[in-house]
């Protein structure tokens, strides 16, 4: 799917915030890429219900405020705020929990960066296991393939997309993108030996080397 699985990786710059919510404390990971693309292509890729699966997975419901979406095997949830072609803002419902996602779009140089926070009450034994790449490495890998899409127009394969993490170069991706997700929790103030542990974890999870 990609050449350089490393560099591709590279691309997002990730950010981890220790935040709250509803008194209760939050983590946040922020994941950053810039697309070669104008803010008009790059908002339709991720709000428009046709081209949404041609990168990410097929979704239903009514993407609009108020509105519940469903992806499909996956997450769903309410569209909370949307100001087109700027930012949205959606809980994130999967598996019993709710978390929060806000994804903003600014216009860089070289094309548009997407901004994108993902917000949530985690147990401190899920931290302590995986850290932030549990839902950070997924957020890389569909990162991945919306640059894909921008790039060529066209739809990614899904099934090579799903197997990707297991071959070679989706290891390679993994490791770069979980040891990412690592240094950040560390500059959030995480033990840097657990930080890097749990991102071990992650990558054994991701790639089935478990």
């Amino acid at each position: 799917m990609i050449d350089d699985p490393v560099a591709t990786a590279g691309l997002v710059a990730r950010e981890v915030r220790t935040g709250s919510r509803d008194g209760a404390p939050t983590r946040i990971a922020i994941a950053r890429r810039t697309y070669r693309t104008d803010q008009a292509d790059l908002w339709s890729a991720i709000t428009d219900a046709e081209r949404i699966p041609r990168w990410f997975l097929p979704i239903s419901g009514e993407l609009e405020i108020g509105g519940r979406y469903q992806l499909e095997g996956n997450a769903g949830g309410v569209v909370e705020r949307c100001d087109e072609p700027e930012s949205f803002a959606v809980t994130w419902e999967y598996g019993g929990q709710v978390s929060w996602l806000e994804v903003r779009l600014t216009e860089a140089d070289d094309g548009t960066t997407l901004e994108l926070l993902h917000e949530a009450h985690v147990p401190p034994e899920m931290w302590d296991q995986f850290g932030p790449g549990a839902v950070g490495v997924g957020w890389d890998l569909g990162l991945m393939g919306l640059g894909l899409h921008v790039d060529s127009g066209a739809p990614v394969d899904r099934e090579a997309g799903l197997a990707f993490p297991t071959t070679p170069a989706g290891v390679a991706f993994v490791q770069e993108a979980a040891a990412g997700w690592a240094d950040a929790a560390i500059g959030d103030g995480d033990d840097p030996t657990a930080a890097h542990a749990a991102a071990e974890r992650t990558v054994a999870f991701y790639t089935g080397a478990e």
